[in-house]
């Protein structure tokens, strides 16, 4: 008994000393913060904050309108409750997927400890932890805010709020666990074509299901007037998914329903459900994945470059281009072609391009969120059957362009932001070079914006389409798109260059720093603010005080404001590039 113990005690020292170290490391970097500018701290800080609150006041008097409903508010609490944590299940699951493939296989912490004299299952367990937290924080900050509203819309007791926070843990343990074990079956097989060309197919037709699936019922006046719950139940009826009986998130959901309820014998019954599958994945996890993620670790270093089919294909059309040079292959074929570039500019395009390619979870994460974008854009035509009234498509354009602007500003923070800081310590190679990192500079930013605008703009013209807005309107939402674009791409590179982390290989550690976190908060703040301005001039919102002088007026303010957002931080980014010392 005593020599089980003290294994058991060796086992978990050295997974303790890196929780120990890595907290301290958060410590520090937390303090140094104060260090900085304390007007930024202070903006960021009260965003968080701010956020909180609002999104608080919504959901609360959203659950107050609802509740005013004898009998039907209740039960459409109830399946919008089911419905949010079955889609948030499955985009935690999906999230964890990505994480824990970054963390465990592209991360400089976790190759350098598979050398140290640790065991390899205690680097996957510290891994997991490290991956659960950061793929999951996001999805606790958001539900926050909803269920404190929840509770004090129908005067929960005390009890209530730590009881969700312990459901709330054991939840997030299960995607977790599924996104690891998802990882290190990519990370192993992955490289396989057979299994590329299935998961491809796979998700072409699920795309497809979804898209043909997922369609809004038409509903007559006559019938919300006459027969009210057969009318929600046929609207409900795509919803019956999220009370699959087997899925952790109808676990979680029926647990906070029947303790707010005061049933607290259910209550319990599904948080000991939570707790026992949680318990059972969690411990298969950190006891046997560890020698399956050494031999994926391995696998992955040792794989050779694939072939790729489009090289073939890019060959023949360099053998048909004059201008490509004749040593040119695959995609410095395809950017040869830019004939009006000079070969410098090109070469920095090839490079940035290539490098992002590579990145399988930076693409990746691109493809999802505009996928799930272009989803809901497709089903714009379905909902926009029972809008007649101009200030309701009005309403939901405009919502529509905060959508792909929101889109787009985590897009430029997410992957233009840390564009800089990842030349890490071969900066002083460009830095040498003819071009000159202004120029590098420069390069990035059309190279990200015109990338970023081919996305938006083509979303935007979408459903724009999908609304049958009159052509001078599509325009003037297409202008807007390509304004902003620019704007947030400027930010994001010009804060990148003010800000940058060479001490850091992972995008998402670069971007979780103070510079990306303030980009984040100046971006969301210039969305807000242009889309104010921008409605405020909107002839179907405001028909009464959209005159030409206000519409004249609030347009100049948002052209001001977008090039105070996207030119002033490219400038002070190339001041402080003249001044670099490498």
């Amino acid at each position: 008994m005593t020599f089980r113990t003290s294994s058991v005690v060796r086992r978990a020292a050295p997974l303790a000393l890196l929780v120990r170290v890595n907290l301290l490391q958060a410590w520090r970097r937390l303090k140094s913060v104060r260090e900085q500018s304390r007007l930024l701290v202070a903006l960021i800080f009260g965003f968080i904050a701010g956020y909180a609150v609002l999104t608080y006041g919504l959901f609360y008097k959203a659950f107050r309108f609802l509740n005013a409903f004898p009998g039907l508010g209740g039960a459409l609490i109830e399946r919008l409750l089911y419905l949010l944590f079955a889609l948030l299940f499955a985009l935690l699951l999906l999230s964890n997927l990505v994480v824990s493939y970054t963390n465990l296989f592209r991360n400089r912490e976790a190759l350098f400890l598979l050398t140290a004299p640790v065991p390899v299952e205690t680097v996957f367990r510290w891994k997991f932890i490290e991956s659960v937290l950061l793929a999951s924080w996001a999805f606790l900050f958001l539900v926050s805010p909803l269920l404190v509203a929840y509770g004090v819309t129908n005067e929960v007791p005390w009890h209530f709020y730590p009881f969700v926070i312990l459901l709330l843990g054991l939840f997030i343990v299960l995607p977790g666990a599924a996104g690891a074990w998802g990882a290190i079956l990519l990370a192993r097989y992955f490289d396989r074509k057979t299994l590329q060309l299935i998961a491809a197919a796979c998700l072409l037709a699920l795309v497809a299901y979804g898209v043909a699936w997922w369609k809004a019922v038409p509903v007559t006046e006559e019938s919300l007037e006459t027969q009210v719950t057969p009318v929600l139940n046929q609207l409900l009826g795509k919803t019956r998914f999220a009370q699959f009986p087997f899925l952790p998130s109808y676990w979680l959901a029926n647990g906070i329903l029947f303790w707010a309820e005061g049933a607290m014998k259910p209550a319990a019954f599904f948080m000991l459900v939570l707790l026992s599958y949680a318990s059972f994945f969690g411990l298969l996890a950190g006891t046997r994945l560890g020698r399956p993620f050494y031999e994926a670790a391995s696998a992955v270093q040792s794989r050779p470059a694939p072939a790729r089919f489009w090289h073939w294909a890019l060959e023949s059309v360099r053998s048909r281009a004059t201008a490509v040079p004749r040593g040119a292959r695959g995609l410095e074929a395809v950017v040869a072609l830019l004939r009006w570039l000079p070969p410098d500019t090109r070469a920095v395009i090839v490079k940035d391009m290539r490098t992002f390619w590579r990145d399988t979870t930076q693409w990746g994460q691109t493809v999802l969120l505009f996928g799930l974008l272009g989803v809901y854009v497709l089903n714009l035509r379905h909902f926009t059957q029972q809008l007649e009234n101009p200030f309701w498509v009005g309403l939901v354009s405009h919502l529509n362009l905060a959508a792909c602007a929101l889109s787009l500003a985590t897009v430029t923070t997410r992957f233009v932001y840390p564009q800089f800081s990842l030349e890490g310590r071969s900066l002083w190679i460009i830095g040498l070079a003819p071009l000159g990192l202004e120029r590098v500079v420069r390069i990035k930013f059309w190279l990200a914006g015109s990338a970023a605008l081919v996305l938006t703009l083509g979303l935007t013209l979408l459903s724009c389409y999908m609304l049958r807005m009159p052509a001078a309107r599509l325009a003037f939402f297409s202008a807007v798109v390509t304004v902003m674009t620019f704007a947030l791409t400027g930010l994001a590179v010009g804060t990148g260059v003010l800000y940058p982390n060479f001490k850091e290989n992972n995008p998402s550690k670069i971007v979780s720093g103070f510079g990306g976190t303030f980009c984040l908060v100046l971006s969301f703040l210039y969305i807000l603010g242009s889309i104010l301005l921008i409605a405020f001039a909107s002839p179907e919102l405001m028909p009464h005080t959209a005159s030409a002088k206000r519409i004249v007026i609030n347009l100049s303010a948002f052209a001001v404001l977008s090039l105070v957002v996207g030119w002033l931080p490219m400038k002070l980014g190339l001041r402080a590039l003249r001044k670099f010392e490498l």
